[in-house]
Formats: C-alpha cells, sequence, structure tokens
C-alpha cells in the first residue's frame, strides 16, 4: 500500500499533464508563418504575442497608415527611408490544452461504484494567447525577412519599434501624430 501511495502522490501533484503548449514569445520571433500554425502563408513573418482586445492591431494599423479597411489580407505600403515595402498581418491564437488527471480519477472511482461521473467537464482545460503575424515584402516582391537579406535587420528593427509603440499606445491617434511629425 505504501508503495502505491508513493506513486499515487506524484501523480497527484502534477496531475495537469500538458498536451498542447502555446509558445511564449518574450519580445518577437521571425520565422516562417505555416510552421508557426498551419493556415498562415509559407512566408518569413514577424510574430508578437498581443495582450490586447481582438482587432485592437488592425485599429492600430488603420489609424497609422490612414488605412480604411479592416480587413487582414490587404497589404498596408510603408517606407523605410527611401525603400518602399508593403506588410500584410494576422490574427492567430494558439492554445494551451491540458489533461486535468484529479477529475478523471474522481470520475473512475464514481463510475467504479456505479454512480455517474460529476466532473466529466474538467478532464481537459484549454486556454489561449493571441499572436500578430506580419508578413513584408518589397517592390520587387521579395520577403525582406528571409535569411541573409540584406535588408533583413533594418526591416525587423523597423517592426519592432512599431511592435512596442502599438503595445504602448492606448488612443490610435497618437501613432498617427507621431507619424507626421
Amino acid at each position: 500500500m505504501k508503495k502505491a501511495l508513493l506513486l499515487i502522490i506524484p501523480i497527484l501533484i502534477y496531475s495537469c499533464v500538458p498536451v498542447k503548449i502555446a509558445p511564449n514569445i518574450k519580445d518577437n520571433k521571425v520565422m516562417k508563418a505555416k510552421k508557426f500554425k498551419r493556415q498562415l502563408p509559407n512566408q518569413y513573418a514577424f510574430i508578437f504575442e498581443d495582450p490586447k482586445e481582438a482587432d485592437e492591431f488592425y485599429n492600430y494599423i488603420n489609424i497609422k497608415y490612414q488605412q480604411n479597411d479592416t480587413n487582414g489580407d490587404f497589404y498596408t505600403p510603408f517606407k523605410i527611408g527611401e525603400k518602399k515595402y508593403s506588410m500584410s498581418f494576422y490574427e492567430t491564437d494558439k492554445e494551451t490544452k491540458t489533461v486535468n488527471l484529479i477529475p478523471i480519477v474522481v470520475d473512475a472511482k464514481r463510475e467504479s461504484n456505479g454512480n455517474n461521473a460529476l466532473l466529466s467537464e474538467l478532464h481537459t482545460s484549454r486556454t489561449g494567447q493571441w499572436y500578430i503575424v506580419i508578413t513584408v515584402a518589397d517592390n520587387d516582391g521579395e520577403n525582406p525577412l528571409i535569411p541573409n537579406h540584406k535588408e533583413r535587420e533594418i526591416v525587423i528593427n523597423y517592426l519592432e519599434n512599431l511592435r512596442k509603440e502599438y503595445l504602448n499606445t492606448s488612443n490610435y491617434y497618437d501613432a498617427l501624430f507621431k507619424k507626421k511629425s
């Protein structure tokens, strides 16, 4: 019996077994969007966590670049120095899914005693994290985020500044006024 208890106690302590884990991106990550999430294009992209409400990034871009569209499939033109680029962005989520062992054990015990399961809704839990995925193209249609592209670092720095401005701005018209001055 003591050996069984020694086996059961660690299982109960670590009773949430992760099945899927949403990535934790501290600042940003540049990688193929399709590797991040299958439904995204097979292009290198600038990816960061979005702690704000849904459509906030769309509103920010629409105001900052004076766009009249709320659909993320459009391309937003921007310039770095004299070089012209366009970006497209996607708001996507990834979830963390865990299997909770304690409710499963309790329900199994109840069912073995001839009772109905009470905790079946708690067998798994899901939490999600939202991300912004930005793809970029230059005037020649090339993706400057690919490794070894001569303008890669310049574009990443621009997008990182854009990310910081977005996360630190609550009134997006401030971003519009900063752009004009």
